[in-house]
């Protein structure tokens, strides 16, 4: 008895060890009997990027949105996976993203959380859930924290509600990126899809919006699509950490669409919006496309399944009584079709 009095507690010790290692951000530990101190196969903290970003070490951040793609960014050790509304054009094939709601948001932040056990998870908040007021914009970003499992959030823009909007979201004890120059929510209002910054009155804008969200509380800020000179000022201006996404080298880290940098772009709805300034380290599209028409062919052809993939056997005496059973039941056909079946898989073998 006194040994089995012992092994419980090893056994209930083991269960919370995991329930804590499943967590979607492990906290660095300064105050209680908790986790320790970060290791390499732990969550990345703001600590640490704050770290990098003194240090002069570049931040790297790649979107995800599911399972499969965080595993992958878990493995390449990306410090940041962005949950990004971007899944609207990219998943769900609209041409912009603002149809995305916060449910759709949500079921990609929870498989994302689930593959990505390493990076610091930010989800974007969608057009049309923080505009309103700052309560709609707290109680968002609340749900995209608790029901989708991240870390962070990231809000466009730095008209004056969305500055008050990203105050009030760190008022309420949610880590916050800002974005500006090209914000695809806005494209009613920019026009389009088009670069920001390109002349003094706009570059200035770019700069006073990057400072304006940091005073409001944001740890760091996405500058997408200005000239790299804007983006050098802005980071040189502020004391947080910048992200580019098209705005040259002289910023903290970048930021890169999975699908872009991975070259999956073969249809022409992904071809259509991919951004010029992506670098394509792989052709994966390519790749995906030659295995499904070689798949095609095969099948067509009745080369796939072949024996070697068809694993489940009857042996002989099994194929015997299961043919005679058949004919009982006056199924002959069937009964030979399963004999000749049982035959041909053994004659290529």
């Amino acid at each position: 008895m006194a040994s089995s009095l012992i092994s419980k507690p090893k056994k209930s010790l083991s269960l919370i060890s995991t329930a804590v290692r499943c967590m979607s951000n492990i906290p660095e530990n300064t105050v209680y009997g908790g986790p320790k101190s970060q290791s390499p196969n732990q969550r990345v903290t703001l600590t640490q990027l704050r770290q990098k970003h003194r240090k002069g070490e570049p931040i790297t951040m790649v979107t995800a949105y599911d399972y499969p793609s965080a595993v992958h960014l878990d493995n390449a050790g990306i410090d940041i996976a962005l949950v990004g509304d971007s899944a609207s054009m990219v998943v769900h094939g609209h041409d912009t993203t603002l149809p995305i709601t916060v449910d759709q948001m949500l079921v990609h932040c929870r498989a994302v959380a689930r593959g990505a056990k390493r990076p610091l998870l930010v989800g974007d908040l969608p057009f049309g859930s923080y505009e309103s007021s700052t309560q709609q914009a707290v109680d968002t970003a609340v749900r995209i924290l608790k029901e989708g499992d991240m870390d962070a959030i990231k809000l466009e823009g730095g008209s004056p509600s969305r500055i008050t909007a990203a105050k009030a979201i760190v008022d309420a004890g949610i880590a916050v990126i800002g974005h500006v120059g090209l914000t695809p929510q806005a494209i009613s209002v920019l026009g389009g899809f088009r670069p920001q910054g390109k002349n003094v009155v706009s570059a200035i804008k770019v700069v006073e919006t990057a400072m304006a969200l940091q005073e409001a509380g944001c740890f760091s800020v996405v500058l997408e699509c200005v000239p790299p000179p804007v983006a050098a000022a802005a980071t040189s201006a502020l004391k947080i950490f910048t992200i580019g996404i098209g705005a040259g080298p002289y910023c903290s880290g970048q930021v890169l669409v999975y699908h872009d940098l991975l070259g999956m772009m073969q249809h022409p709805h992904h071809a259509k919006v991919t951004p010029k300034f992506c670098k394509q380290y792989g052709q994966i599209g390519e790749a995906i496309n030659k295995a499904l028409t070689e798949y095609k062919e095969e099948v067509t052809k009745g080369l796939f399944p072949g024996p070697s993939h068809s694993p489940y056997k009857l042996s002989s005496d099994d194929v015997d009584g299961f043919s005679k059973e058949l004919q009982k039941l006056g199924l002959d056909h069937a009964a030979s079709a399963a004999a000749e079946a049982a035959e041909k898989m053994e004659i290529t073998e």
